[in-house]
Formats: C-alpha cells, sequence, structure tokens
C-alpha cells in the first residue's frame, strides 16, 4: 500500500483528550471566578468579617463612654444641687472650715530645719 492510503488508527484516549482539556479548564476558570467572587475585590469575605469585628468593638467603646458620661452627668448633678458634697469639696480641695465652730491646724516644718545626721555650719565653727 502506498504511504498516502493507509489509514491512520486513533485510540479512544487520544480522540477524547481536547474536549476532556476543555472541560478541565472550564472548571478550573468557573472555580477561580466563584474564589474571586467570594474571597477577592475591596469587599471580600475576609474584609466583612473584619468590619464586623470592627463595628462590634465600636459598639462596646460607644456603650463605655455612655456610661462614663451618665455617670459625670450625675456627679454634675449632685456638685450642683447636694450641700454635703459641696462641703465635701470645699473641705477637701480648698481647705476651707465652718465659720467659727471649727479650727484648722496646719502644721509645716520650719525651713532652717537639718536633717539628722549633718552638722551646722555654726556648731562646726564652734568647736
Amino acid at each position: 500500500m502506498p504511504p498516502s492510503s493507509r489509514a491512520v488508527r486513533f485510540t479512544g484516549s487520544e480522540v477524547n483528550a481536547a474536549p476532556m482539556l476543555r472541560r478541565i479548564l472550564l472548571w478550573g476558570v468557573v472555580i477561580a471566578a466563584v474564589v474571586f467572587a467570594v474571597q477577592g475585590g475591596e469587599w471580600g469575605t475576609s474584609d466583612l468579617f473584619a468590619q464586623r469585628a470592627r463595628a462590634a468593638r465600636l459598639r462596646a467603646e460607644i456603650d463605655t463612654l455612655k456610661r462614663d458620661v451618665d455617670s459625670l452627668a450625675r456627679v454634675k448633678k449632685a456638685i450642683l444641687t447636694d450641700p454635703v458634697v459641696q462641703e465635701r469639696i470645699a473641705r477637701e480641695e480648698f481647705g476651707m472650715v465652718r465659720g467659727d465652730r471649727e479650727l484648722l491646724y496646719r502644721f509645716a516644718s520650719p525651713r532652717d530645719t537639718v536633717p539628722a545626721g549633718t552638722a551646722r555650719a555654726d556648731t562646726a565653727r564652734a568647736r
């Protein structure tokens, strides 16, 4: 037989290789597109989880600050309206006493005291 008239035989794996390769590539592209849609871009899944955690932290901080503001508002009201609190602040902060019914004693150390163990200059010269 002449070389041109010979029949070429293909095995089954050679014939189905091209469609199988296309199918694998198609599934690879589909999987890559799904992964990018879920994880990729500016608003990926991990970014959404981070945003939710940050929002929870900020809510907790807002609650703490609201409690602080409420506490300070109660203190302000007590300072403005409660005579006992006003008297305590006057005594502690400003050193005030009640009229002539109380005496204030202040103990101060003399300015010319010398720490123990050191000799004064004039007693050292006298010897």
